[in-house]
């Protein structure tokens, strides 16, 4: 079984929805809006595994923004908040081997995302309505 076969069945057997399919590029995305997992790419790029999510756009004046999401990031248990290399939006961005990955490392990774939305999504959002 290849490694994008093994994470399918992983994401399938937890129970998520994928809403988007790339087999050749070996992605999937997918959703749970319970847990505030919206669109969350999961990509095999051999050695890694990469999920990443988008949070919200970047507000104007990112300086105070800046400084409270690198706090942030020193709680997460897995992953952490990045921006895209323009600069202009916030994602969720975390990576892990292949290799030996299982499912509950999976499993943790996603969690991490849900619990950090959970905690932090209306700080977040607060300072992008300024």
């Amino acid at each position: 079984m290849s490694d994008f076969e093994k994470v399918k069945n992983f994401i399938l057997d937890m129970g998520f929805a994928i809403s988007h399919e790339e087999p050749k590029e070996e992605l999937v995305v997918i959703d749970d809006d319970e847990r505030g997992i919206k669109n969350l790419v999961i990509d095999c790029e051999s050695p890694i595994l990469i999920l990443e999510q988008v949070i919200i756009p970047m507000p104007q004046d990112s300086s105070d923004f800046c400084k409270r999401i690198l706090q942030i990031n020193r709680t997460l248990v897995h992953g952490a908040f990045v921006l895209d290399e323009e600069g202009t939006t916030l994602l969720f961005r975390d990576t892990l081997q292949l290799e030996n990955l299982d499912r509950n490392e999976l499993e943790g990774s996603i969690d991490a995302l849900s619990l950090a939305l959970a905690e932090y999504a209306s700080e977040l959002v607060s300072f992008v309505r300024g």
